[in-house]
């Protein structure tokens, strides 16, 4: 792979009075330094140095277990201290060398400022800021999702050792993209339950597993959000801290819990966010049923659930929940809520005790649960330069191979949709002169979508493509919105260049938390410009969007003066890089959309507020999701090109399999559509399906092989859903063996509308790419 991350920034410095950068220097200097020497050590409990008496203490005594240094510690406190350790910003215990801890920092896709967690300054100044998680979704690639998370702890915990960052991240969000106007949909893996919980578990992972391989320690604790049902946040006068979400039990279990269950069970995450917005008439964070019930009942979640921040404050003062807010304070605690981000049960728990809502015993357990966590990650073990993560600094943090990754994950990412031949990828011998338009070709902070950090630099997208081939630039238009776009300009540097790179899309101000969108179309002049730019342009022309939903650009996809169309997400710190690498061929690209582009028209029979994923006919109600919506779409989810063809042989795949059933079971004797899905008829009850795959190109490149199944029609069943995926990597003219392992209960089995798992019996269709393969479900 060609290297051009050097040349980009060479004539890019701004020119500044030299006095007034050293007047500029001196003061941030001073005003840092006072910041960060105050802050250079970790925040730890149990310090033998500073208080020598705590070493009789039996929380601090590493040679118990976590249970019962836990239970000595919590049998120490008073009431009062209790409540301290129910929020967020947790109170200090001086008699007991307990100090201050902070659980909110974020790490959606890198090290995060967002939360007060953690801070940058003169010692760490930034982090290594990997795509929004919506492109590396697109990747398909369970290695990269952990291998992310794996660089993310590594340098929260490098921050943490100098006083700049917490132990406790929430993140991941893993809320289903649901309805394409969501603003937060790019924070999340996109529109599929198993891509969702793949990517939660696997991030997950990477975040928490110990390098000592003791699955009781944590490197850092993560956390899932928002459980559960929630995708919207403010549509039409619809905000999320009033919304109700009205969910039956069938589009609850197969579609919006699935992402949570596997992060606990798989991924054995430490923690659970409950959210804003109430589902069926109860607050989540008020519901006993999802908390205690689901979470720490069926699930058994070994760590805490804690809230969205204020919302036992929303639940109580904008949703009226209950008439005081004592009762709020001890409906919450008693659902299973342990911490509460804000300061709500800090203010009203002791009323609550002492007005008989809720007795001690429920607050016990609650910082049990939050102790516990703290005890797994070293917390309570003294000095952490003597642990396992001790030799960990500044020097670990913004390494040269972690921002390699950030680029390679944006490469892996990146979308091809479209490619006329003699297109991309463009020579970057044959290009003399390059066109690059849009208010999104020179952006930084675009790049890195919400939930950021500050990054340790940036290249922007016309940074990487000037560092292979001469460059013409102009904005089109001054920002997004593109009011006015400067038609003329554009058209009179794309007639003459040899290409043009056209970098459109949106960034924060057209979606974001607290800001959903209400259309799928490209903002302002931005469809004029790509339009007339196409029209006179003289070679290729590449339309590159940048955005975390998609859009309808029907008018760019059957324009054919329109050569080849990309969607970048965004693509983080290096994103301009990785564009540059697709665009001249030093990639081949692999991503494929994680969601459905669906058309404007959409829209209009799909208010947001509408939770069903299964269609009606009797209102013309589409359903949503490649899973269940049958309508037209701009873009399919799993669409994606390359610059080579591969093709998929099936090479072993049965034709029919038997469902044991003990004796007497009714559909022995009369005719069923399905089974229950019930333990003795599912054990080891699997099959394999091999899969030749060939890379029939001359470029080398990466596959993501795609099993779908179609079920037989019973319980209002998805017309396909997604069984499996795996990501091949081959050699030009090469081919290579994937296998999947189906489990018959598990992948072929659909959820009645009571949210019972049922195997449905009779045709099943196998999906891979153009290939069908029918299957024979039977008692």
């Amino acid at each position: 792979m060609t290297s051009f991350l050097s040349p980009v920034f060479g004539n890019r410095a701004p020119k500044v009075s030299v006095f007034l950068g050293v007047l500029i220097s001196l003061h941030c200097f001073l005003l840092v330094s006072v910041r960060v020497f105050a802050q250079t050590s970790p925040v730890f409990a149990c310090d033998t140095t500073k208080n020598p008496v705590v070493a009789s203490y039996g929380f601090c005594n590493t040679s118990l277990g976590t249970d019962a240094r836990v239970a000595d510690l919590v049998q120490r406190l008073t009431l009062q201290e209790k409540i301290l350790f129910l929020v967020n910003s947790a109170g200090s215990v001086s008699r007991l060398g307990i100090p201050r801890y902070e659980w909110w920092s974020e790490a959606l896709h890198g090290v995060s400022n967002v939360g007060p967690g953690t801070k940058f300054s003169s010692l760490v100044p930034g982090a290594t800021s990997f795509p929004q998680v919506i492109l590396t979704a697109a990747s398909f690639n369970t290695s990269l999702f952990e291998a992310i998370g794996r660089v993310v702890s590594t340098e929260a915990r490098a921050m943490y050792n100098v006083g700049l960052a917490g132990l406790t991240y929430w993140s991941p969000n893993i809320n289903i993209f649901r309805d394409p106007r969501w603003g937060r949909g790019q924070e999340t893996p996109g529109e599929d339950p198993l891509l969702s919980s793949k990517y939660g578990s696997s991030y997950v992972k990477g975040l928490q597993q110990s390098d000592d391989g003791d699955p009781s320690r944590l490197k850092v604790a993560a956390c899932c959000k928002h459980y559960t049902a929630y995708d919207l946040d403010n549509w039409k006068g619809v905000d999320r801290y009033h919304f109700n979400a009205v969910v039956t039990q069938q589009d609850m279990d197969d579609t919006f819990q699935p992402p949570f269950k596997s992060c606990v069970i798989d991924g054995n995450v430490a923690s659970v966010m409950c959210s804003y917005n109430q589902v069926n008439g109860k607050p989540t964070c008020a519901d006993p049923d999802l908390l205690a019930g689901v979470i720490r009942g069926q699930w058994k979640l070994n760590g805490y659930i804690v809230s969205d921040c204020d919302s036992v404050d929303v639940f109580y003062n904008q949703q009226h929940y209950t008439k005081t807010p004592e009762e709020a304070a001890a409906k919450a605690i008693l659902a299973g809520l342990d911490l509460n981000c804000g300061s709500f049960l800090g203010q009203h728990t002791e009323a609550a005790v002492k007005a008989g809502l809720l007795n001690e015993s429920a607050i016990d357990k609650a910082i049990t649960n939050n102790f516990a966590t703290l005890m797994r990650l070293g917390f309570f073990d003294g000095d952490p330069s003597k642990q396992l993560y001790g030799k960990l600094g500044p020097k670990d943090v913004c390494t040269p191979e972690n921002q390699e990754l950030a680029r390679e994950a944006a490469r892996q990412g990146i979308v091809l949709l479209k490619n006329t031949a003699g297109s991309l990828p463009l020579s970057p011998t044959a290009i003399k002169t390059l066109a690059v338009i849009g208010p999104n070709a020179n952006v930084t902070k675009t790049m890195i979508g919400n939930y950021e950090g500050i990054p340790c630099k940036y290249i922007t997208p016309l940074q990487g493509l000037t560092a292979s081939v001469a460059t013409t630039y102009l904005p089109g238009c001054s920002n997004v919105a593109c009011g006015t776009a400067q038609v003329d300009d554009a058209k009179k540097i794309a007639a003459s260049a040899d290409a043009t790179v056209l970098m459109m899309g949106i960034d924060q101000s057209r979606e974001r938390e607290s800001f959903d969108r209400v259309d799928l179309l490209l903002p302002g002049q931005q469809p004029l410009l790509i339009t007339e730019v196409a029209k006179v342009a003289k070679g290729p022309v590449i339309l590159v969007i940048m955005s975390g939903g998609g859009f309808d650009i029907s008018f760019a996809k059957n324009n054919e003066k329109i050569t080849s169309i990309l969607w970048v997400g965004y693509p983080g710190e290096a994103g301009g890089a990785a564009i540059a690498d697709v665009i001249f061929g030093y990639y081949n690209p692999s991503g494929r959309l994680p969601m459905t582009w669906y058309p404007q028209s959409y829209l209009d029979k799909v208010p947001m507020t509408n939770m069903n994923m299964r269609p009606d006919a009797s209102n013309g109600y589409p359903g949503r999701t490649y899973r269940f919506y049958t309508g037209e779409t701009i873009y399919a989810f799993g669409d994606g090109l390359s610059y080579s063809t591969f093709s998929h042989q099936l090479v072993k795949a049965p034709l029919s399999v038997s469902i044991p059933l003990e004796e007497n079971h009714v559909c022995l004797s009369s005719k069923c559509k399905s089974v229950e899905a019930v333990e003795q008829s599912c054990k080891n009850l699997a099959f394999d399906i091999h899969l030749r795959v060939q890379n029939k190109g001359r470029y080398s490149g990466s596959h993501t092989v795609f099993l779908f199944a179609t079920p037989p029609s019973v319980h209002n069943s998805p017309q396909k859903h997604l069984l499996g995926f795996e990501k091949v990597t081959l050699t030009g003219k090469s081919e290579s063996l994937v296998r999947f392992k189906v489990d018959v209960c598990k992948d072929l089995s659909v959820l009645d509308e009571l949210g019972s798992r049922k195997v449905a019996l009779g045709q099943h269709v196998l999906h891979v790419g153009s290939l069908k393969h029918s299957l024979s479900v039977r008692t």
